[in-house]
């Protein structure tokens, strides 16, 4: 006979993860809320719950519901899969150098096309298109990058690090 105590704390995880789900979730909400023709406050208001409050709230209750056997299992639940398709820890030369071409392309762009723009007929048209298409460019040269990139990136942040010459 199964143990009641086990049943009730998987479908307590269960339901943690579902509330942790649709909490990240919720900011694709936004743009039905947008199109919508509530007053600008209101649709100002809910957009900026589903982007900040839901998210964290949610989070809030889903961590409640789960307890905290529930959510560490949940982070290594997460953990496993990001280290299975994340950033290897080390990459070769060639991998590197294209990464920081992708990390400092997106850079120089952000830096000189408000100065330049007009310059370039499609700019202007397009600046959406050209500002998602940095972000991308830039989140992805991290993941090209690897893991000892992340690692120095985290160093820029620490005080205490030190550089360590070969």
């Amino acid at each position: 006979m199964p143990d009641k105590t086990d049943a009730r704390a998987k479908a307590r995880f269960r339901l943690g993860t579902t509330i942790f789900i649709i909490g990240f979730c919720s900011p694709v909400l936004i743009p039905f809320v947008t199109a919508t023709d509530l007053p600008l406050k209101w649709k100002a208001t809910l957009s900026g719950a589903l982007a900040l409050g839901i998210p964290e709230l949610f989070s809030i209750i889903a961590i409640a519901i789960m307890g905290k056997p529930g959510f560490v299992h949940l982070k290594e639940i997460v953990a496993k899969y990001f280290k299975k398709y994340g950033p290897p820890e080390r990459v070769t030369r060639n991998r590197y150098r294209f990464g920081l071409i992708l990390f400092i392309f997106p850079l120089l762009m952000a830096w000189t096309l408000p100065y330049i723009g007009h310059l370039l007929p499609f700019y202007q048209e397009n600046l959406l298109t050209f500002s998602i298409a940095g972000d991308v460019l830039f989140v992805s040269s991290l993941f090209v990058l690897g893991g000892e990139f992340w690692d120095k990136l985290q160093a820029l942040f620490v005080y205490e690090a030190n550089v360590e010459k070969n």
